[in-house]
């Protein structure tokens, strides 16, 4: 729970008069998390929304994304696109880690030299691919160079924090912290919280709070019980059917906003019925994706314009528009594939990973069987379905999954489809070729029409049954103030105590 504390008035004498002071307000600020955190090493995560999100409190980044979406410095001050494969970058003088190490051109190289480093197997390895060179111009200047164009490249270091390089040679940050950040560790209770402190050496801004605390509540229900206790300050990924309650409790505010997460019925193309397109295509036209969004969302999901793109991202379609719910179409089309339906399909479901999503499900499910589709949910804990999906590669024919993409640009979210991308289970040559052409170029025009192309053939293609746009739902105290989002970032440096 935030709490402000004043201190008490002390008078003090001044020449003839009584002058006043009042001491600066003291904030405790408390986030609940619906999962721990799983490693303290920022290189071995891609997990937004706890993992990343409370390690960017302790560790910089040279880039940031701020409330608004837009990317805003942070160790950098400044980043030039010099040529195709060249970008500049200048960072703030005179920055350290709270052991003193410079935070620095050569720290900076040492992190990127790092998660490249094969041996490490770092989790975000992938994202610096196409990084060939790094070269230190001087302590407040850098050049990475990489094989190929990376227009995204900026956005993607919006996700990359950094490590002191002596300490983490002599320490295991997977467990163990070195704050650069705003914020240092006070204490880690491992699975239940982590409470962090202003870190004094920090670089930027003073953290406005005295203490911030995330705090691991994993029902849903509990998250919204303590924060309407007075027990937490900010609640993420709640009920849209609570939003209501919430506001008329007058503890808290609680509303949506749209997220970069977008939701599917995933195909795994390789197998039978899911192989042949026909098939896909009718399993589009028999979801009513606009009554889901009504009515499991209170309206507050925007429904899939036929792609796993939504408004938000560089590369969106304005021009393709949603299969229609038609199930006689459906039907018809089922007739037509040729395929064998006598069989069971199985869908498989994570639990409590999306939000709503087993109710998404049983609609989804229903709405197929009306067609006359044999379908066998299984609803699986998420680190099994993970390894299923991309550890033993046995995808079921349909599941339930939502993708989201830092960087909010086609080219990051379309590659989890590109031909041979471990995540695809779909391998069309002409999306192949699109993304190709998306990626060869920096000229914002060419990647645009190159990603039309591409979102034209998926959903000609249907890899998926395109659901909507999941909202980021919300709730937080009246004792802080705060820009709700919609990139999974939970931070404390977005927020502020209450007048």
């Amino acid at each position: 729970m935030m709490k402000l504390m004043k201190s008490a008035l002390a008078g003090t004498t001044v020449l003839a008069g009584l002058s006043f002071s009042l001491a600066a307000s003291a904030a405790d600020l408390t986030i609940a998390l619906s999962n721990p955190v799983n490693t303290f090493d920022p290189h071995m995560t891609a997990s937004v929304g706890s993992d990343l999100s409370v390690l960017s409190h302790i560790y910089p980044s040279l880039i940031l994304r701020g409330p608004d979406l837009a990317l805003q410095g942070n160790l950098a001050t400044e980043w030039t696109l010099v040529d195709d494969t060249t970008w500049h970058f200048t960072l703030r003088e005179g920055a350290t880690f709270a052991n003193g190490e410079a935070l620095d051109a050569e720290a900076v190289k040492w992190n990127l030299d790092r998660v490249r480093d094969p041996e490490l197997q770092a989790r975000v390895a992938s994202w610096f691919s196409l990084v060939s060179e790094v070269n230190v111009i001087s302590p407040t200047e850098l050049e990475v160079k990489t094989s190929s164009p990376y227009p995204a490249f900026a956005d993607q270091l919006s996700m990359f924090l950094l490590l002191p390089p002596q300490w983490t040679e002599e320490n295991n940050p997977v467990t163990a912290t070195m704050a650069g950040g705003p914020y240092q560790v006070r204490n880690i209770v491992p699975g239940e919280s982590v409470i962090l402190e202003p870190n004094p050496e920090y670089f930027g801004d003073p953290a406005e709070f005295d203490t911030v605390t995330f705090q691991v509540i994993p029902e849903t229900g509990g998250r919204i019980a303590a924060l309407l206790a007075g027990d937490v300050d900010l609640v993420t990924g709640i009920p849209v059917t609570e939003v209501d309650r919430i506001n008329q409790s007058g503890n808290a505010t609680a509303g949506a906003v749209d997220s970069t997460r977008n939701v599917m019925i995933k195909f795994n193309t390789t197998v039978p019925p899911l192989d042949n397109v026909t098939v896909r295509q009718a399993l589009n036209y028999a979801i009513d994706k606009e009554g889901i969004a009504q009515a499991l969302f209170n309206g507050l999901a925007q429904p899939a314009q036929c792609q796993v793109l939504s408004s938000n991202y560089f590369g969106f379609n304005p021009d393709l528009e949603p299969y229609p719910y038609d199930p006689e179409r459906a039907i018809q089309l089922l007739a037509e594939s040729g395929a064998d339906l006598s069989q069971p399909i199985v869908f498989d479901v994570p639990a409590g990973v999306y939000l709503q999503g087993t109710e998404v499900a049983q609609v989804v499910a229903s709405q197929l069987t009306d067609i006359g589709l044999n379908i066998q949910i299984t609803e699986l804990e998420f680190s099994v379905y993970m390894n299923k999906y991309l550890q033993s590669r046995e995808l079921a024919p349909l599941s339930l999954l939502a993708q989201a993409w830092p960087t909010i640009d086609a080219d990051g979210l379309l590659t989890l489809f590109a031909p041979g991308n471990n995540y695809a289970y779909w391998d069309d040559a002409d999306f192949g070729a699109a993304l190709d052409e998306g990626r060869s170029s920096t000229d914002p025009a060419v990647r645009e029409a190159a990603y039309k192309t591409a979102t034209e053939v998926m959903c000609e293609q249907a890899p998926a049954i395109f659901l909507y746009t999941q909202p980021a739902t919300y709730a937080y105290s009246n004792d802080v103030t705060w820009t709700p989002r919609g990139d999974d970032w939970v931070r404390a440096f977005d927020m502020h105590p209450a007048e």
